[in-house]
Parts: C-alpha cells; structure tokens; sequence
C-alpha cells in the first residue's frame, strides 16, 4: 500500500517552467501580449501545421471549432460516446445535434465503420476523439469524409505528442493533414500544462482568421479587414464572439512545458509498457490495444475488470490509496443527452460495456519507478483478493 495518494494523473512543473512564468509576471504584458504568439507558432510548428490559436480552456477550443465550421441548427455531427461531455457538448452549444457512433472494443477509439452507419443527409461533421491518447484511423476517417463532404475536427485533448502511420508514412497528431482543425487540451493532467488553456490547429487560413476573429469578442483591429478606420484606436466587431482569451503568464508555462514534450511522452510510454507487461497474463484484467499503426501518448492508462466487479476493484484500490478514475461515463447516458435527444442505456452497447469494465490506473510524467511498481503491486493484489 502506498503510504500517500498517488493520483491517475498530474503536472510536472520544474524550476525552469516556474521562471519562464515569473518573467512573465516581471514583464509589462500579463495578457494579450507577445507571449501568446510565441506560444502558438512553437505549437504549430511541433504538431507540423501552418497555424495554432490558443484560447483558454480545451472545451473553448472545440465551441470555436464547431463556430468556425459553421455547425448550426439542423445539422448533425457524430462524435464518440466515450469520452468527456465537451467533444458533445460543443455541438449542442452552436444548435446542432450530437450524434455518436460506437467504439472499437479493442482501441476505445470511434469506430469508422460506426460513423458510416449513422450518416444521414443533415451529417456535416465529425469529432474524432484520440481516446487516452492513441490517434483513431484518420486515414479511414478522411476518406469517409471527402466521400461524403464532411468537416473533420480531431478532438486530441488525449493526444499531444501522438502519431500515426497511413501508408508508410508518419504523421504528427495536430499537423491535420486528415482533418479540417485539431483541438488540444493544456489541463494539468495533460501532457503539457497551462493551469487550463487550450489550442486548435488547422492549415486552413478562412478557419484560422475566423478563430481568432471568435476568440477575442468577434473584434478586429486589423486594417485590412476592417470596413472602415476612424484612426488608429479604431476596432471593429465583425462578428459575436467570445472572451476565450488565454494570459501571457500561461502561455509562458505552455511554452516552457513543450519543450520537454517529447520527454514527458517517452516516459509515459514507458511507463505504459511496463504496466502491459505487468498486467498482460492476468486473465481477470483487460487492456486496450495500441494498433501497429499508431503511437500513442498514453494521457490515460486504463484496465478492465473481466472478473472482479468494478467498483469493488476501484473501491479496494482506492484503499490502497491508488487514486484510480473512471474515463468516461458514455455520453449518451447523461440526463442531459437522455432528456433533450431522447438517447436511453442500450443504444451503444460497446460503450456501455467499456463503461462497466475501465478503471484508469495512475499515469504521468513524474511517477517514480517505485510508484509504478506500488500501482502493479496493488492492482495484481486487488485483483487477487477480490477472485478468492
């Protein structure tokens, strides 16, 4: 048993992060500054794509991406059932109606040949979410969405620092080369963290004005964009925006973060490893699949209980003071997503069998060797005790 909670997931701030947001702090710029553009062109530039808007939290990085597709009322965009309530909620928030699409057992990921089945004349979109941090099948994804004429946004708040094979050839999750926009997540639990933010990312210059026209109240102050200029103080509103700003102080720590991403990302994957091999033979346990073509970045680490009850097995671990989660109650099955869209238990089986078998075990970063050994050791016991 550990002598202290070691939770599923958590920052790994150093000295270095903690004077880069200092600095900041000293300067005459906490927000609206030249930070945040540094910040979004080293973004860009590490998942491979032309442009990056950082705003300030994950769940307004996908409300701006639905905005800037032009999702609205009428229209139907599917998404995954596992996963958090805002890869559905940012539909629901600009009119349209969530539609999701059941999930391979074996990745947890959404299933391509799901989404195909629930196409509909009013479809124009699709959230892929890169489950725990495995990218879904993009290139099956893209396909169906050039045959179809649909706006692929990736929902990779999982995923920084991911990549993915199609036909050869690798491709860095972010650099969408098979989506329209990209959406990631600066939560602390994440691979890099800014206190809460979040970035989109797209090659697409429309896309990309129209962010940062949303982002910051629909205000320009751009000349060549404006209708009129009374002066050099003049601005316009274009459009109805939002005040989904990030500071410059975040945007600091963002910085700093990334330049250790690829670190953080090889010892998380080390880290998985050594649980696969922990847990690999243990018949009462589950796990998902990495495909072959396909890295993962591991944000989250998660088992099935095949014999022992779930909640028995969360609850002897949180005794042990194995601060275990659940990733994700099924969408679908929220009172929300009953009531307004009239979704009921049994319409996405695979999710809602997932759903009564994962429990995420403790993953991040600054986990020691020993930690990951106490979390083997409690899962295995556990597991154990509960079968005799």
């Amino acid at each position: 048993m550990s002598a202290r909670l070691i939770p599923y997931g958590r920052h790994s701030l150093g000295t270095d992060d903690i004077q880069a947001v200092l600095k900041v702090l000293e300067s005459d710029w906490l927000t609206q500054g030249p930070m945040v553009q540094k910040f979004e062109e080293a973004f860009a530039s590490y998942c491979g794509a032309r442009h990056a808007v950082a705003v300030s939290s994950g769940t307004a990085a996908l409300h701006l991406a639905a905005l800037a597709a032009g999702f609205a009322s009428g229209d139907e965009i599917i998404t995954s059932p596992i996963t958090f309530v805002a890869s559905a909620n940012c539909v629901a928030y600009v009119g349209a109606r969530p539609v999701f699409a059941d999930i391979d057992p074996q990745t947890g990921c959404i299933d391509v040949r799901e989404i195909a089945r629930r196409l509909t004349p009013a479809t124009k979109g699709i959230i892929p979410v890169h489950f725990a941090g495995q990218p879904c099948d993009l290139g099956a994804i893209a396909a169906l969405a050039r045959e179809n004429g649909l706006t692929v946004v990736e929902d990779a708040a999982h995923a920084l620092g991911s990549s993915y094979l199609i036909d050869g050839e690798e491709f860095r999750t972010g650099c969408c080369a098979h989506s329209d926009m990209t959406i990631f997540s600066l939560h602390p639990v994440k691979h890099i963290a800014a206190g809460e933010g979040g970035v989109i990312t797209t090659n697409d210059e429309k896309l990309y004005q129209r962010l940062c026209l949303l982002r910051s109240h629909g205000i320009t102050r751009d000349v060549d964009r404006m209708e009129t200029n009374d002066g050099p103080w003049y601005y316009e509103m274009q459009t109805l925006g939002f005040n989904y700003r990030i500071t410059d102080f975040q945007c600091a720590l963002a910085l700093s973060q990334l330049k250790k991403l690829d670190d953080f990302v090889a010892r998380r994957r080390a880290i998985a490893l050594k649980y696969r091999q922990a847990f690999e033979n243990e018949l009462a346990l589950g796990l998902l699949a990495e495909h072959p073509n396909a890295r993962s970045s591991y944000h989250l680490f998660v088992i099935l209980a095949l014999g022992p009850d779930r909640a028995e097995l969360f609850r002897a671990l949180r005794k042990k003071n194995i601060g275990v989660n659940v990733h994700y109650i099924p969408v679908h099955l929220q009172p929300f997503y009953r009531e307004n869209y009239g979704y009921r238990a049994g319409d996405y089986p695979l999710a809602e069998e997932y759903y009564r078998r994962a429990v995420t075990i403790p993953l991040y970063p600054a986990m020691s060797d020993n930690d990951v050994n106490l979390v083997i050791e409690a899962v295995c016991r556990s597991v154990k005790a509960l079968l005799s």
